[in-house]
């Protein structure tokens, strides 16, 4: 990932095992199981339900976590100062993100009033999401709908009876169940004209309105340099949680005109990726 890492001794750098669970959960146990067997120096964990499959797993091997939203919600970690235990990291996002997720949806569509949270509560932070976005909702005039899903048939029949009352938007945060399911939340969003924001640009390059979140390939970076430095003898329990340094707006024009809004001149030039 970084310089650090080609410095590292020969015997280092072969030893590095990876493991790809893609977007299922059901086989987390399977994939995290047999780790401690391999008695790694450090694991670096990539999202929240394979950082809490691997914390179940061992409580000594340190563990890098990169993009968890809710740490201290989802039993992590103590603190984000002082994580204690084993296991530090980078965050996905800081709580002020739901609120640029509803503001961007305000901007963009200001006849806008209701928007449905939708997302997995067993595959993402949801009840965090929900909390900060009721918080925040009013304050833009904005009803806040939460509409946990699971299946594709509950994202369905949540878009279309959501769909059914004038003025909605819908917020897709990070989850791993949505985003296997993208295509049908697009395709949806566009049938049903309903304004939506994303959490990463790949899906408004598929289609998607637009998004806003942060930088993933920076995000490693960060989570490099924390087992870089577990590597040459820190501890996890000393090392603060890291919040994002840098994130990123992508609009899809084409989109916006099939929904027939126009994209402010504000928003086109904070956009770091404009979709024609």
């Amino acid at each position: 990932m970084t310089s650090r890492f080609r410095d590292q001794p020969a015997h280092r750098r072969s030893g590095a095992k990876y493991y790809n669970h893609g977007f299922a959960i059901t086989g987390l146990h399977q994939c995290c199981s047999p780790v401690d067997r391999f008695f790694p120096d450090v694991i670096l964990a990539h999202s929240t339900p394979v950082a809490t499959a691997l914390q179940r797993e061992s409580h000594e091997i340190p563990i890098v976590f990169v993009n968890v939203s809710d740490p201290i919600g989802s039993g992590l970690i103590a603190n984000l100062a002082r994580p204690g235990g084993n296991i530090t990291g980078v965050l996905f996002y800081e709580e002020s993100i739901i609120g640029k997720w509803l503001a961007m949806l305000k901007e963009i569509a200001p006849q806008l009033t209701r928007a449905a949270l939708v997302a997995n509560p067993k595959t993402t932070a949801y009840d965090y999401f929900v909390r900060l976005a009721k918080a925040i909702a009013p304050s833009l005039a904005i009803e806040l709908v939460p509409n946990p899903v699971e299946t594709a048939a509950d994202i369905e029949r949540t878009i279309v009876d959501f769909a059914r009352v004038p003025n909605g938007g819908l917020v897709l945060p990070p989850d791993n169940t949505t985003i296997v399911h993208r295509e049908l939340i697009i395709a949806l969003a566009a049938r049903h004209r309903l304004p939506t924001i994303y959490s990463g640009s790949f899906l408004v390059e598929a289609g998607g309105l637009m998004s806003y979140g942060v930088d993933p390939v920076e995000n490693f970076r960060l989570a490099a340099s924390y087992v870089d430095r577990i590597l040459r003898g820190d501890k996890p329990a000393d090392l603060p949680v890291q919040a994002p340094t840098k994130y990123e707006t992508a609009v899809n024009v084409k989109t916006a005109k099939g929904l027939g809004l126009t994209v402010p001149p504000g928003l086109l030039v904070a956009a770091d990726r404009v979709i024609e």
